[in-house]
């Protein structure tokens, strides 16, 4: 039986502090001491949420999926077709833009392969699946699609996030030309 939490201290309070961390200096300074310092505690006391820095990373990374997916979701609500896929799209890269951190954590879960990573991924692959429905996509089709859309929106917000657009051209257009080109050839497919 692992000990009982500290009063006061949520794991959610644990997770805003690590992103935190994330998002101003890096997923390489989200450590236990970094993190024990930041809560006013000492590490040990963070054993009680979590096994150690593995642990930590784990919920840190389920606890960004899961506001990425918060994210996408209401930028798609109410909408349809190009029009969501461009939303979700927007949502996308805005969140790596605002939260550097948090969405790198999205990428490096200590074992992607845990059920707990892909229960919290895969609501965004259901979700892109369900926006994606306007394109009569089945079976595997619909998964290429979506894998095809996240490998855009992932690339653009790496090499964003590296500094790697040095053109003086609005980045939001870029994406949205690169985003409908997309759409276009997957109707002509």
């Amino acid at each position: 039986m692992s000990p009982r939490p500290k009063v006061g201290l949520e794991l959610s309070t644990i997770l805003e502090a690590a992103g935190d961390i994330a998002d101003q200096q890096g997923m390489a300074e989200v450590t236990l001491a970094n993190l024990a310092k930041k809560l006013g505690i000492r590490p040990p006391s963070l054993y009680n949420h979590f096994d150690g820095l593995p642990g930590l990373r784990k919920k840190l990374a389920i606890h960004a999926i899961n506001q990425l997916y918060e994210n996408l979701s209401d930028a798609a609500k109410g909408k349809e077709g190009t029009e969501a896929v461009l939303a979700m799209s927007m949502a996308y890269v805005n969140f790596s833009r605002i939260h550097p951190g948090l969405y790198e954590a999205t990428l490096i879960a200590p074992n992607p392969e845990d059920m707990d990573v892909q229960r919290a991924g895969g609501k965004i692959v259901d979700l892109t699946v369900r926006v994606l429905q306007a394109y009569q996509l089945e079976g595997e089709r619909a998964f290429h699609t979506v894998r095809g859309l996240r490998s855009i929106l992932h690339g653009f917000s790496a090499l964003e996030l590296k500094g790697g657009f040095k053109m003086n051209l609005d980045l939001d257009d870029s994406l949205t030309i690169i985003i409908q080109a997309f759409l276009k050839g997957m109707e002509k497919a």
